[in-house]
């Protein structure tokens, strides 16, 4: 492809511009065509600027020997026909070597393909580097002009400049620029990179990441001069400020009112290294900390800060006035919390409290008590106590805890779908390997079972290879209602008669529950509906009666009217079991936070959730009874002790030390991929709003190679199962909640502090105002 390459660092040179012709080289000898336009003079920390009133001139660089300084500089172009490399240089800044590069010169040569500015003598890392950072600057001003464009920049931590070291980052950045163009996000206008400058570059983990928002806090980023201590080149200068980037002591002069002095720029790296140590894992600073190259996808803008709309109108009073010292006497917003459940209710309340500052909100009983129903307000409750009227009405001024419409999510068949529908448009995707392949049918009585796997391809091929098998040889499927959750409902079969067993079962113990209603007086449609909802034993079952009668004393109940729509999946085995467990199986409880019209991110506190029983494969002696393989707790009786504790304090396991960290980076991979196929694949069964955020709570199972399976998508989980002792853990993801879903939306700026981390997975603009 065609490649323009431009910097904000100037032509190469050893002491301040080190690693373009490296880079430049490594490019071309992948076979792609590199067009060149340079800063003549060093231009760091400028941004996207141009200047105002400029006649830009260009001179004509001719590349010497690699790592050496003995390139020349000309006034004039070579002539036509003449041979060796030539690159432009102007007396600008990297926006306008673009604009210069891309329409006035290499006219003859393709269309420029892709902008990459850099790389840069340096990280720019976190939002304090990269706001004025020149080399984000070039690659802003290509996405500007509509082309591809990376920003790339080093991260050094040594001076000496190791040809063997510089070669590695070389090679691994055009490997990354090759992959990034031809696998560019739907939705990116451009990247940064930053490559850390370590032995061994390219086995180091290459991780997608957030900007780490960041600012000053140390006062002035300039150093006061005396007039007669005045001087000194630009690129003198900036050759100080890079040496500041180890020295984390400097100093400011006494600030003397009046007295005529000068000022040179000496920003404070303290600020922006300690902001990095304080930070949670996922971000760009983080990522170069850790030796990792960091990749963080950007749209070309500077997005609106949500909460303030409509027209100001300034006070009467004078600004000295005694009222800008009075406490606020009124609060930016209102707050419905109304959650029905009183193990989440007061963690709400508290995070609230703690994640905002004091007066910032008021909580009142209803959309109704609003003294004005345009006031910004806050409904955090369940599904059915929040006003959707009043969230449509007033989009830019209330904000709800739970999007209308997300049934491609978490209902199982309507996931099934999503999903069955994405992998067909996007075959190569790697989420298909973390989803088992599901066979949907509908059925309301056992009688029809024929006609409703008419279709059921897999399922008929399963039941002949089973066919005269012993029970552990068998392939064994999961039976799932579509419509129910914390696995009410679910079975295991390995036959056709197992499974027609299996419904036949349920009508029995609907016609005894029949029975029982008439023999007390009461009429199956009493209601006056003759299709009133009845309720069914859910049981232990798992394809004889046996085991339901062993536990026909339980109220666990699922209503029929969710027995209708099924899955069946192919039963995973075997799962990873984990000894100082007791061999139980067990599945990882994952909150995952969407917020607006479109960001996810993975609450990086996880649980694991243990069946009540040992592990017994299905076709084994005793294998049949799903205490040992559903991993609910709420189907749990008795003593739920060690059944659920945090992901992080699992055992490691051997050789697999780093287990967990695998699994979660496998985790985040797909979470943001699935909800992406929900919103663009299945828009009209997942409707996004801007002023919504919710919490999900997806389940995966980890097979006996570290592999995840994505078992289902529950809106609104019950946090409750959690327990007093792991209460934490929800209490921090409801303190990221508020600072990540609600503060922004309200313009209020949230406290440090919230426990837990989140992971962006997720970040596309689906058009939604």
């Amino acid at each position: 492809m065609h490649i323009l390459v431009v910097n904000d660092d100037g032509p190469p040179s050893n002491q301040s511009s080190p690693y373009v012709h490296s880079f430049v080289d490594t490019l071309q000898k992948r076979g792609h065509t590199v067009s060149v336009v340079l800063p003549h003079t060093q231009r760091s920390w400028i941004g996207k600027a141009h200047i105002v009133g400029a006649v830009i001139k260009p001179t004509y660089f001719r590349p010497g020997t690699l790592h050496e300084d003995d390139g020349t500089t000309h006034s004039r172009p070579l002539t036509s026909g003449s041979s060796g490399d030539e690159w432009i240089l102007v007396d600008g800044t990297p926006a306008s070597c673009v604009q210069i590069g891309l329409y006035h010169f290499f006219q003859d040569r393709d269309p420029v393909d892709l902008v990459i500015s850099g790389p840069n003598y340096g990280r720019n890392t976190t939002a304090v580097f990269s706001l004025s950072s020149g080399t984000l600057g070039g690659a802003m001003e290509g996405a500007v002009c509509r082309k591809k464009a990376i920003a790339l920049s080093y991260a050094f931590f040594s001076r000496n400049h190791d040809p063997n070291i510089i070669a590695g980052a070389s090679r691994l950045s055009v490997k990354l620029v090759e992959h990034l163009y031809n696998n560019w996000g739907r939705d990116v206008d451009l990247y940064t990179i930053n490559v850390p400058l370590v032995e061994d570059i390219e086995k180091h983990k290459i991780m997608y990441t957030t900007i780490l928002q960041n600012y000053w806090s140390s006062g002035s980023s300039f150093q006061e001069l005396e007039v007669e201590a005045e001087g000194g080149e630009p690129e003198e200068h900036e050759e100080q400020i890079r040496s500041g980037e180890g020295d984390l002591n400097g100093k400011t002069g006494p600030a003397i009112r009046h007295k005529h002095k000068h000022f040179k720029w000496a920003p404070k790296f303290t600020d922006v290294y300690q902001g990095v140590e304080n930070s949670a894992p996922g971000n760009d600073g983080w990522a170069v900390k850790e030796g990792y190259t960091s990749i963080t996808p950007l749209k070309a803008n500077f997005m609106q800060a949500p909460g303030l709309e409509g027209e100001l109108k300034l006070s009467e009073h004078p600004p000295n006035s005694k009222t800008t010292t009075k406490r606020r006497s009124s609060p930016l917003f209102h707050a419905v919390v109304d959650y029905d459940d009183p193990y989440v209710q007061p963690m709400i309340i508290a995070a609230l409290d703690s994640q905002l500052p004091t007066g910032s909100w008021s909580r009142i009983s209803s959309t109704a008590s609003l003294p004005d129903p345009a006031l910004p307000l806050l409904q955090f409750a369940s599904y059915e106590a929040i006003n959707f009227e009043h969230l449509l009405t007033y989009p830019r001024s209330s904000l709800a805890t739970a999007y209308t419409i997300r049934k491609a999510l978490i209902r199982k068949h309507y996931l099934s779908n999503t999903l069955a529908s994405w992998f067909t448009k996007y075959p190569a995707s790697g989420l298909s390997s973390h989803v088992q392949p599901a066979v949907h049918f509908e059925l309301d009585y056992a009688e029809f079972l024929d006609e409703a796997l008419v279709e059921a391809y897999e399922l008929h091929q399963s039941f002949k290879r089973n066919a005269g098998k012993q029970s552990s040889d068998r392939e064994w499927w999961l039976l799932k209602p579509g419509m129910t959750d914390s696995g009410q409902g679910i079975r295991l079969f390995s036959s056709e008669e197992e499974l027609r067993q299996i419904f036949e079962e349920w009508e029995d113990e609907e016609s005894a529950t029949d029975d029982e209603g008439e023999k007390n007086g009461i009429s199956g449609d009493s209601d006056g509906s003759a299709t009133s909802p009845k309720l069914i034993d859910r049981g232990s079952s798992v394809g004889n009666s046996s085991t339901a009668e062993t536990h026909k004393d339980r109220k666990d109940y699922i209503l029929t009217s969710q027995l209708r729509h099924f899955i069946a999946q192919p039963y995973i085995h075997p799962p990873l079991l984990l000894p100082a467990s007791g061999h139980r199986k067990f599945h990882i409880r994952t909150y995952v936070l969407a917020v607006g019209s479109l960001k996810v991110y993975v609450y990086r506190d996880m649980l694991v959730l243990f069946a009540a029983e040992t592990y017994v494969e299905p076709g084994e002696e005793g294998g049949r009874d799903l205490r040992k393989h559903l991993t609910n707790t709420c189907l749990q009786d008795g003593s739920r002790e060690g059944s659920v504790q945090r992901f992080w304090d699992l055992q490691d396991q051997g050789t697999k030390d780093a287990w967990k960290e695998g699994i979660f980076e496998q985790i985040c991979e797909i979470t943001g991929e699935i909800f992406e196929a929900a919103a663009r694949g299945m828009m009209v069964h997942f409707q996004t709003l801007p002023n919504a955020f919710e919490i999900f709570g997806l389940d995966f199972l980890v097979d006996a190679e570290y592999n995840i399976w994505l078992l289902e998508v529950n809106a609104f989980p019950d946090f409750k199962q959690t327990g007093e002792e792991l209460k934490g853990v929800v209490q921090g993801l409801f303190e990221q909640a508020v600072d990540i879903g609600i503060a922004p939306f309200f313009g209020v700026e949230a406290i440090e502090g919230a426990g837990g981390w989140m992971h962006r997975v997720l970040d596309i603009d689906l058009g939604r105002r």
